[in-house]
């Protein structure tokens, strides 16, 4: 948080399939793996492209979580079924350490493309939603903070939620 780039619009892609979208695919994959991430947007290491991944399987830091499948989702339109909301704990890379209490939309529908210029069209929602918010939130120059509706429901993980370790999204 701070960084300039994480505050800006990012360019949409305009070429699939090349090797150097592959390469910013398997690198972004790497990160969020390496940290058990559920998904992570281009901009986070530096890239202003509007791509994000996201998935969720087996993973230790959502032990509760339904299953998300691994998505690349370029270019994506995101838009609210509905208009019911919920409020739910966040983290992220770019905010390390902190957690806060974030409203969004229960119900989703997302489209964009993938890595081949296919296209993608889901409805989803719970968890699944707010991930996809939450990495689209970035392709757009928003961090998690700036949703947060009560800054009584942000702080530090330790302060937060003590005796538990937590690692950031």
């Amino acid at each position: 948080m701070g960084d300039p780039r994480l505050l800006e619009r990012a360019q949409p892609v305009e070429r699939f399939d090349t090797p150097e979208l592959h390469a910013l695919l398997a690198d972004m994959d790497d990160t969020m793996r390496a940290l058990d991430g559920a998904g992570l947007a281009a901009p986070q290491i530096g890239v202003s492209l509007q791509v994000a991944v996201f998935g969720v399987e087996a993973n230790p830091r959502y032990p509760d979580a339904e299953p998300i499948p691994h998505t690349v989702l370029i270019n994506p339109v995101l838009t609210p079924v509905g208009t019911e909301m919920e409020e739910g704990w966040e983290g992220c890379l770019s905010v390390p350490g902190m957690r806060g209490l974030v409203p969004r939309y229960r119900h989703l529908r997302y489209q964009g493309r993938d890595p081949y210029g296919r296209p993608i069209d889901r409805t989803v929602s719970g968890f699944h939603a707010r991930v996809v918010q939450h990495e689209c939130d970035h392709l757009v120059g928003i961090l998690y903070p700036m949703r947060i509706r009560d800054l009584r429901n942000f702080g530090f993980n330790e302060e937060l939620f003590p005796g538990q370790n937590l690692q950031d999204e």
